[in-house]
């Protein structure tokens, strides 16, 4: 009898285990929401060959290793005085992905061949459409504030729908607010500095948390350019500030 139980309990914990690897097996894989925040201050310029270059690959780069599948979303704001306001672009891929169970190797390869074929024409339209966002000039007013703090919340309200949020910031990342941080007037000039700040200004945003997110700086700045240029405090601000914030990893490209 004991002999009996001790098998029982063994096969139902075996079945036990076998129904959590299938229900991990079945869990839908979470799509991606990407936002790109392309700065239209006067201190970026596309026209400039470097900025032009650095700023396409990085954007064909991004839509490339994140579009990848039906519901995956990119978003583009513009960067100036009223950020959070200023979506110009909201695209969701389309694609569907044939269900390959049970298909021999011939006909698996067949099916993957043609959904990479429809997914990178799908990605090329997207692609096209935030080019043209990236090169458009903003000549109004609100070229002279860069606000991008006011993305905080966008991220913020986006993790609420269960996606990976991944935000891609194309800005010199020198915050111009008349009524906040002007590191145009007064810049970091230490790391101590720099941190102080940061951490000041992360709890200002009331209710906000960037757990789970991902954030990745794409600079205008040539390797040559000068720390004057480049403040290496300005970029321990940020990497400060959205980690406070809850933010997974903080990169620079």
């Amino acid at each position: 009898m004991k002999n009996f139980v001790a098998i029982l309990a063994l096969s139902l914990f075996a079945f036990s285990c076998g129904n959590k690897d299938t229900q991990t097996a079945q869990r839908p894989e979470k799509n991606n929401h990407i936002f790109v925040f392309f700065d239209k201050t006067q201190s970026v310029d596309t026209d400039n060959a470097f900025v032009r270059n650095k700023y396409q690959a990085a954007l064909k780069d991004l839509i490339e290793n994140y579009i990848q599948k039906e519901g995956d979303r990119l978003d583009v704001y513009y960067i100036h005085e009223n950020t959070s306001k200023a979506k110009v672009l909201s695209v969701t891929s389309r694609t569907t992905k044939e269900n390959t169970e049970g298909l021999n190797a011939t006909d698996l390869e067949a099916a993957n061949t043609s959904y990479q074929m429809s997914i990178g024409r799908e990605r090329k339209m997207i692609l096209d459409a935030a080019l043209q966002k990236m090169l458009e000039k903003n000549t109004g007013a609100s070229n002279a504030e860069t606000n991008i703090t006011a993305s905080v919340p966008l991220l913020s309200t986006a993790l609420d729908g269960g996606k990976n949020v991944l935000a891609f910031y194309f800005s010199d990342m020198v915050e111009s607010i008349k009524a906040g941080r002007d590191f145009h007037k007064v810049a970091p000039i230490s790391h101590d500095q720099a941190e102080e700040w940061a951490k000041a200004d992360a709890g200002k945003q009331t209710g906000a948390n960037l757990a789970g997110s991902v954030v990745k700086i794409v600079l205008p700045f040539e390797p040559t350019s000068s720390t004057k240029e480049n403040n290496p405090n300005v970029s321990d601000y940020w990497k400060v500030y959205f980690e406070a914030l809850g933010v997974n990893s903080v990169e620079e490209i």
